[in-house]
This record gives C-alpha cells, sequence and structure tokens, in this order.
C-alpha cells in the first residue's frame, strides 16, 4: 500500500460504500439528519466512524443555496458571560444535528480599543450560513443585513441597531435592576451609585432603568453615574475610585456587568456595597463573592438554539424580541454595614 493510500482522506463515497447505502442518503444525514430513519442514520454514523470520516460542512454550505451551519459570532472572547451562553448553544445545536462556527467579531485596533472585524464578518458571511447568531454587542451590526433573507439573525444579550430583521433573546434590564436596587434600599442603602460604559444599548437600558427606579424610590438626589472606559475589571476599578474620592460617595454601587463591579471590589474593599449583573462563574468565586443578577444565561442560550436550528423565525417580518425574567443571586459583597447618609 502505497503512502498516498494510507493517508487518502475518506469521502462521502467511502461512508456510503461500507454502510452500504446511497451516496444522498449519507448527504442527508448530515445535512438534515432527522429525515432519516435512526437506524439508517447509526449505519452511517458507524460507517463513518471506522473510516475516521468527517465532513467538510463549510464546502458543502458553499456548494448550497441553503447553506449548512450556523455562523456565530462573538463580540468579546474575554467576557465570561458570552463563552458560557456560546458553548451552551453550541452544545444545544450538536444534540440537534446542527453544525456550527464560531468566531470573534471583533479586535483591537492600535489603541487597544475594541473594533469590529469587518473581514471576519463579510467572511462568515460569503461563506452561506443557514442562519446566524451574534452575542454581544457588535457595533455596526448592520453590516449583517448582507445577509439573503432566508438567513435567520438571532442576537443574544444584546440589543441590535439597525437590524431590524434581528430577533433578540435578552435579559428584562429593567426587572433585573430594580431586583439589585430594591435589595440595597431594603438593606438600608440610599446613596447607591451606577457604573456604566458609553457603548451599546444594553449598557443604556440599564442606566436608564437604575436612573427610573431610583426615582421611584424617591432617591433621584442620590443619582451617581460614573463611565468607564471600558467593561473590564481594570476599568471598573478607576470608575470606582473615582466615586469613592466624590463629595457625595456612595455606600453602594451598582454596575453594568460582573467584571465593573469585581474592578469596584477592588476599590473599595469590604466598606460599601457592591453589585453586579449577569452572575458570570467569576461571580460565584468565594473569595469574590458578588451579588448579583443571573439573567438566564442557560434559558437565553436554550432559546437562541432552538430559535436557529428549528427556523421559526418568519424573517419577512421584524424581529421579536424574547425578554427573559432575571433573578438575584445573594452574595457577600452586598452584605455590609451602611455609613451615616
Amino acid at each position: 500500500m502505497t503512502t498516498n493510500a494510507r493517508t487518502k482522506r475518506p469521502t462521502i463515497r467511502d461512508v456510503a460504500a461500507k454502510a452500504g447505502v446511497s451516496k444522498s442518503l449519507v448527504s442527508l444525514v448530515y445535512s438534515t439528519p432527522q429525515a432519516v430513519s435512526q437506524h439508517r442514520r447509526d449505519l452511517v454514523m458507524k460507517a463513518a466512524d471506522e473510516l475516521g470520516f468527517s465532513p467538510n460542512f463549510l464546502a458543502r454550505s458553499l456548494a448550497t443555496d441553503t447553506g449548512t451551519f450556523v455562523g456565530i459570532l462573538v463580540a468579546d472572547l474575554h467576557n465570561p458571560l458570552f463563552a458560557q451562553i456560546v458553548d451552551q448553544v453550541r452544545s444545544a445545536l450538536e444534540a440537534k444535528g446542527e453544525y456550527s462556527f464560531m468566531t470573534s467579531a471583533m479586535l483591537p485596533n492600535a489603541a487597544g480599543e475594541q473594533v469590529i472585524d469587518s473581514r471576519t464578518v463579510n467572511a462568515l458571511i460569503d461563506l452561506r450560513p443557514k442562519s446566524v447568531l451574534v452575542v454581544g454587542s457588535i457595533p455596526d451590526m448592520n453590516q449583517l443585513s448582507a445577509l439573503p433573507e432566508k438567513v435567520s439573525i438571532v442576537v443574544a444579550s444584546a440589543i441590535p441597531e439597525d437590524l431590524p430583521r434581528a430577533t433578540v433573546v435578552r435579559s428584562n434590564d429593567e426587572i433585573g435592576m430594580r431586583l439589585l436596587i430594591e435589595h440595597l434600599v431594603e438593606s438600608g442603602h440610599k446613596k447607591i451609585a451606577h457604573i456604566s460604559v458609553m457603548e451599546g444599548l444594553v449598557a443604556k437600558s440599564r442606566r436608564e432603568a437604575y436612573k427610573s427606579i431610583m426615582n421611584e424610590q424617591g432617591l433621584g438626589k442620590y443619582i451617581q453615574i460614573e463611565f468607564a472606559k471600558k467593561a473590564t475589571e481594570t476599568a471598573g476599578f478607576e470608575a470606582a475610585a473615582k466615586l469613592l474620592d466624590s463629595k457625595n460617595s456612595p455606600t453602594a454601587i451598582t454596575s453594568y456587568n460582573d467584571l465593573l463591579a469585581i474592578g469596584a471590589q477592588g476599590a473599595s474593599g469590604s466598606e460599601i456595597a457592591i453589585v453586579g449583573y449577569d452572575n458570570t462563574f467569576l461571580a460565584e468565586l468565594r473569595q469574590i463573592s458578588l451579588t448579583s443578577i443571573d439573567p438566564g444565561n442557560d434559558e437565553i442560550a436554550l432559546k437562541a438554539a432552538e430559535l436557529l436550528a428549528e427556523k421559526t423565525i418568519d424573517t419577512a417580518k421584524p424581529g421579536k424580541t424574547y425578554l427573559l425574567e432575571p433573578k438575584l443571586v445573594v452574595r457577600n459583597s452586598s452584605k455590609t454595614l451602611v455609613k451615616a447618609n
């Protein structure tokens, strides 16, 4: 046997011959597994496993009009919230027999700022996905308008701008911020500040909810918002330090996300109450023990996977928004004595 014969990659024809079925049936098993009986799927998968065959789903997608995979664009690979959602979506899609291809939609420029990677986004569009998931807030999301109308777009944990066809699955920010502020008020706090970022409609939504609920609680005069440069731990530290050095320093701080809140913890020690939003795995760490809002990450991921796989989206109409109800998770970071107001 020659070296070329030993190293030749098995083809779909090889799988069909070994399983004793047609090439078209093997193709159907990989493209639409639910259309094939369990017995025949098992025959094909057993033959493929024995041969070491794995389909090139990207090549097949380019060769078809409908696409054969789900494209996933992630706003920030360093954000544990987005990583958790992507992992769960991919697992759910795998269980449904769907292929997925994930890439970052952002990259740092010369100044260290995160900007959209237009070449990567265009490359994904050119690969002809059957549907696209966007996880997190991405600037210039309207670039995805170049996708054919039949390609459904789902946005998880973000609010898309200039992309009315997208279906959105996210946390109800107003309820989440209400839970945080009511928890702090019940603990005796009045001087409750908020750390936010300028970019993104989710940050704006949570910021507006903070102001509205503070006013409802009769605490409008204590509204204090500090903008962080980025939604990171370092920026949260800097923003909290400014709040603590201000004339009317707060006794409690709410934050746009967990990373900012963890940074605020570093600036304040255990002197004031700190609460986050997203309930990432970092919030659970014993040395952090951050009170946070669980936005329903599991539910967001499962709903997004369902929409992507089952094609329940009518792309001829504006996309729907699914608001999932968040829950408050109380930990040590908000269990502080309140200073005199």
